[in-house]
């Protein structure tokens, strides 16, 4: 696979364990070919790999981690440029593949919940939720090199935007994570890249205009 290294399979087997699911590989199959979309530079198997070792440094933040690393794995199965109901079409993929395990409905809204934080579009309501949320982010606050990668990824995911438009569109967007009180909702995300983060969307920002 060109687009990131592999997803590791013993992970996923233990995560089924869990979250009390029988060991079955076809689902990560299946994950890992939607990560791997031609049209994806960013939202890849490399992005999950990251956000999952982002995960390692926090889980002891979750209150339920196998709930928050199985919504890290699907929250962004479904990616579409052109679509705008991407994170709830993951959430309806995650939700379909637990309710065929028979997983708690309870525990399924949780998940569901937590992909659907990762739209951004308003702040996460459980701390599960914010943790995912912290994850997800941490992109933004890496050092420049990474972050500068990072940009030109999104930008060729959005190659077909007309470059005026893109750049109005992305700046708002960074904008919105510059005008929170804080980017990240933990005191270990807030630690680690919030100062980092601010600097990387200054910097993109100036570039844009």
């Amino acid at each position: 696979m060109t687009k990131g290294a592999p997803v590791n399979t013993q992970r996923w087997q233990r995560l089924m364990a869990d979250i009390h699911i029988p060991a079955e590989l076809e689902t990560y199959a299946a994950l890992e070919a939607a990560y791997s979309e031609r049209y994806r530079y960013y939202h890849t198997v490399r992005h999950i790999d990251h956000c999952l070792a982002e995960f390692d440094l926090a889980s002891n933040l979750a209150i339920e981690p196998a709930e928050v690393e199985i919504a890290l794995w699907f929250h962004d199965a479904i990616y579409k440029p052109h679509a705008f109901n991407n994170e709830e079409a993951s959430a309806d993929w995650a939700e379909r593949f637990l309710r065929r395990h028979s997983v708690e409905p309870s525990r399924i809204a949780r998940i569901r919940a937590h992909i659907l934080a990762t739209r951004h579009a308003s702040p996460a309501t459980s701390s599960d939720s914010q943790l995912v949320v912290d994850v997800d982010l941490a992109i933004l606050g890496t050092d420049e090199d990474t972050y500068r990668e990072f940009e030109v990824n999104v930008r060729k995911e959005y190659e077909w935007v007309p470059g005026p438009i893109f750049r109005r569109k992305r700046a708002e967007i960074l904008q919105s994570f510059l005008d929170r009180p804080c980017i990240y909702n933990t005191e270990l995300f807030r630690d680690r890249y919030e100062a980092a983060a601010r600097s990387n969307l200054v910097a993109a920002i100036a570039a844009l205009h």
